[in-house]
């Protein structure tokens, strides 16, 4: 049986462990289809770094495909399910996936991009037969329920983030998120002493899988904990199942946080959220009545972590501390060192606000996969990276971060690059010149705004005509939502264009992040 769920399956056989909209799993149910994904995969060419391709909406199949090829020495790439065929094609290439897990409402992009590809299989849940695909349960089917070999290497997953050139970059999950031995046996052993992927709270899924924050505790499956799969966001479904299932534990990002509080307060208040003990957030800052809010509905249980894809988790705060210095995103982990430096390096003090970068203590940095120049971009020097944030700490250490020196912008928590849709606008014959910035949104946080330098002022493009353009390559949620015309976006010398003066006036000037 499966490393972690075979216990659980002889001693709560009739626990459901896992479950969705559609499904209900028991224990020995999701034991005996880890097993069979595991040897499915285990034996098969994933190439050198094993690499697994994981591209559909919310569903329990996501999780048992991702913890499956983790079983199977795999290397998870989990994808973005907003991507279009072409940027699907992108990602596959780079990481060099072999397979591809696919669900019915991607199934059409995943044949595509896979037929343009290195990728061998293609395999779909609830989908109508296709040339080409494998449909999951006969996949199943063929395959041994027989216990998978353990001794195979515990591989990371694969992210990929939009890329600040165009395209996306790859980076592992960091040893700072990712709780992995040298094999599969090992991580096993690992996870069972994590407090929080053991606990054996019920977890609500509600983000995306192909999150870190989701994702990471998709893992706590094999150390007993059990979770209910909500597919695309709704509020009031979503403080129903906490009431109907009891949750425990969730993982939202402050949109969530916004979308839930804009329930009319009867409906609220029809519904039971007392058996949460712990609500973690990150993704995007958090508007500080928002987050004052939420603590007075839910209690002081939310736990914010501060951190990126690429580093893994460097500050946390608990609700308790937070209301004591609000806005705060909390003390650096042991894990890392805080330096606050200026423009030159230079370090600075308590109160002084600058680029916040972070040592790691392991001297691993950031490391994006087939980027050495960005890698190296990160860098103040060897293990020490920025997240591209500028901020402050006071004299107990606590960081306020209050801009943001990076051109990403982070709308509902995913992280958004300009560079992608600045290029398909630069392409328009209509365009001589384009940025694309952030600017507030009430329900996202931030939402992409393009200035655009007509090449004839007297016969612009239209603000539609420009939009669907992006729309025609760039999945839904990187394209900008509004255009503005503009006389010049004022370049340097070097050609470069300061994004932080381009976004001055569509913030109040009293903004901070946190």
């Amino acid at each position: 049986m499966a490393v972690g769920t075979d216990e659980l399956a002889r001693t709560k056989p009739d626990e459901i462990a896992l479950a969705d909209a559609r499904t209900d799993l028991t224990w020995p149910d999701v034991d005996d289809m880890l097993n069979r994904i595991a040897n499915a995969l285990a034996d098969q060419d994933l190439g050198e770094h094993r690499r697994v391709a994981v591209f559909a909406e919310n569903a329990t199949e996501v999780v048992l495909a991702q913890v499956g090829s983790i079983l199977a020495g795999g290397s998870t790439v989990p994808i973005s399910f907003h991507l279009t065929a072409d940027e699907l094609s992108y990602i596959l290439d780079d990481s060099a996936s072999r397979v591809i897990f696919v669900g019915p409402e991607t199934v059409e992009r995943g044949l595509e991009a896979a037929a343009r590809t290195g990728v061998d299989q293609v395999i779909g849940w609830r989908c109508e037969p296709a040339a080409g695909l494998i449909m999951w349960d006969d996949w199943l089917d063929d395959s041994s329920s027989a216990p998978p070999r353990t001794d195979l290497t515990a591989r990371p997953h694969l992210h990929y983030t939009s890329g600040t050139t165009g395209f996306p970059k790859g980076t592992e999950t960091p040893p700072a998120m990712y709780i992995g031995g040298a094999t599969v046996a090992e991580q096993y052993e690992l996870i069972k002493e994590s407090p929080i992927l053991s606990s054996g709270r019920l977890g609500l899924v509600i983000a995306p899988l192909y999150h870190t924050g989701p994702l990471s505790g998709a893992r706590g499956l094999l150390g007993g904990n059990r979770s209910v799969i909500l597919g695309r966001f709704d509020a009031e479904e979503v403080l129903a199942a906490i009431d109907k299932y009891r949750i425990g534990s969730v993982f939202m990002v402050p949109t969530h946080f916004q979308r839930l509080l804009a329930l009319p307060v009867e409906v609220r208040e029809r519904y039971d959220v007392s058996s949460l003990t712990l609500v973690t957030h990150t993704g995007s800052a958090c508007p500080i009545d928002v987050k004052r809010e939420m603590i007075d509905w839910f209690g002081p249980i939310l736990m914010e972590a501060y951190g990126a894809t690429e580093a893994g988790t460097t500050n946390m705060i608990l609700s308790d501390e937070w209301l004591e210095r609000p806005g705060s995103v909390g003390t650096t982990l042991p894990a890392f060192e805080l330096l606050v430096v200026d423009d030159d390096g230079q370090r600075l003090g308590p109160g002084e606000v600058g680029h916040l970068y972070f040592r790691d203590k392991t001297g691993r940095g950031i490391v994006y996969h087939n980027d050495a120049d960005a890698t190296a971009e990160a860098h103040l020097e060897p293990g020490v990276f920025t997240m591209g944030e500028i901020g402050y700490a006071d004299d107990d250490g606590y960081v306020f971060i209050t801009d943001r020196a990076k051109d990403m912008v982070v709308s509902g928590g995913v992280n958004l690059y300009p560079a992608e849709p600045e290029q398909v606008l630069a392409g328009h014959p209509a365009v001589r010149d384009v940025a694309v910035i952030g600017v507030p949104d009430d329900d996202l946080g931030e939402q992409l705004k393009a200035l655009v330098v007509a090449a004839d002022s007297t016969e612009p493009p239209t603000e539609d005509e420009l939009i669907a353009l992006c729309r025609e390559s760039l999945a839904r949620l990187k394209c900008p939502r509004s255009v503005d015309f503009v006389d010049d976006l004022d370049r340097n010398a070097m050609g470069k264009v300061n994004k932080r003066r381009l976004r001055a006036p569509y913030w109040p000037t009293d903004r901070t992040i946190g």
